[in-house]
């Protein structure tokens, strides 16, 4: 069934503790992937915001702890803004 898997796609009906660590990693990356090249910071900006982000608090397992989003979806989008109160990016 590798093929099956290959198919599947984001769970929206599941709970984090349903879902390989894994996995949600490959679905996060997927997401990435297939954003609109428009939408997307330069990958120098990308590396800047995931390097504060890997520094910051509120940084809980790949998610925000200020608003719960994945941190590397939300630091990607070109348009997105750090939620931290003290906005570090």
């Amino acid at each position: 069934m590798p093929d099956m898997d290959k198919k599947r796609k984001l769970c929206k009906k599941c709970l984090l503790s349903e879902i390989d660590e894994g996995e949600v990693f490959l679905q996060i990356k997927k997401l990435i992937d297939i954003m609109p090249a428009a939408e997307k910071c330069r990958e120098d900006e990308y590396k800047r915001r995931l390097g504060i982000c890997k520094e910051c608090s509120f940084l809980n397992e790949g998610t925000c702890e200020a608003c719960g989003c994945y941190v590397e979806l939300r630091a990607i989008k070109k348009d997105a803004r750090c939620p931290h109160e003290k906005r570090m990016w």
